[in-house]
């Protein structure tokens, strides 16, 4: 099963808390923490690689914490994604690091197309996303935001089960 890192998936929630206060000034770890109940502690940890990506920016002093560096509608989840954990890649021969050559199977492999495509749809799906269209969505109660338009039947799940599978076609 391919995981979200608690990492990810924690950063991309301050990052959203960010996105929700741009432009009314910075949100301190603690606020955040509280808001997401979240360990603030942690927060300082994810912050770093944040700033480091010139995601955020931080302002010290009484009124000091953080803010995004850009407007909302500017930063990808897939950007943030990166920023804590480096490029998607569900196996190692699909890794920045990978040295060509050093699996047997590399050749005749089959399974690496899938793994490639799996990779190519997780990393669409990142940069389609803005911090601006969490909030929007978060702000209507929903879970998820495509287009209707964007939905595209690609069969049925099941014999006789009733369910279509879908794929997005952005």
């Amino acid at each position: 099963m391919l995981h979200v890192s608690q990492r990810a998936h924690y950063g991309l929630r301050a990052m959203t808390e960010l996105a929700k206060a741009y432009g009314n000034g910075c949100l301190s770890l603690v606020e955040i923490a509280e808001v997401e109940h979240l360990s603030a502690g942690y927060l300082e940890q994810l912050a770093m690689p944040l700033r480091r990506a010139g995601l955020i920016e931080g302002t010290r002093g009484p009124h000091g914490g953080y803010s995004l560096s850009k407007p909302p509608a500017e930063l990808t989840v897939g950007e943030v994604i990166r920023a804590l954990e480096g490029p998607v890649a569900p196996v190692e021969c699909l890794t920045d690091e990978y040295v060509q050559g050093s699996c047997i199977r590399e050749p005749g492999c089959g399974s690496r197309v899938v793994w490639r495509r799996v990779q190519q749809s997780i990393d669409q799906v990142l940069d389609s996303l803005t911090l601006a269209d969490l909030c929007a969505t978060a702000a209507r109660g929903e879970v998820a935001f495509i287009p209707i338009g964007d939905i595209k039947p690609i069969g049925e799940l099941g014999r006789n089960s009733g369910t279509v599978r879908c794929a997005v076609t952005r």
